[in-house]
């Protein structure tokens, strides 16, 4: 099992950074470290990530409301993908929503990242639809859903936050 654990607050700089590199380019920096720490402190926002020696290997930034979760985010470091960490990631965040009775997750990917439509398509996500300018007026993005009962989410490993 890859461990998975809550994001402490001197994690923001590295998640933001990542967020910057590999989500975030050629758009206008929106998750810096101060709104990530503001997701970090938020009770309605879980921050997870993923830790091999105390380096940030991968997190998810994903929101919960009464009636669905909102996947804000998803990074992994480019030398980690492949291996299990964003399904690990994914996994534990879709846990949490349905231990809270939380069916559905939604998110938005960029259109031009065939990557990442992929894997969310491999995680049992469907398409929803394409909109143009999503991002920043910039970019294309895609609309995608599951909903959670409608297969079991594999197990993972559940700790709490590192020191």
């Amino acid at each position: 099992m890859i461990p998975i654990t809550l994001a402490c607050p001197t994690d923001a700089a590295a998640i933001a950074a990542l967020s910057r590199v590999e989500i975030e380019d050629g758009l206008p920096w929106r998750w810096t470290p101060a709104r990530v720490a503001r997701a970090i402190d938020n009770p309605m926002i879980n921050v997870a990530v993923q830790r091999e020696d105390g380096m940030l290997r991968a997190f998810g930034i994903m929101k919960y409301t009464d009636d669905a979760a909102h996947l804000l985010l998803l990074a992994v470091q480019p030398a980690y993908r492949r291996a299990g960490v964003g399904s690990a990631l994914l996994s534990w965040l879709e846990l949490v929503a349905r231990n809270a009775g939380i069916g559905i997750v939604r998110l938005e990917a960029r259109d031009d990242n065939p990557a990442a439509r992929a894997f969310y398509r491999r995680r049992g996500y469907r398409e929803l639809s394409v909109v143009a300018g999503m991002y920043c007026g910039i970019k294309a993005g895609v609309c995608l859903e599951r909903n959670l009962y409608s297969a079991a989410a594999p197990d993972v490993a559940v700790g709490p936050p590192a020191p």
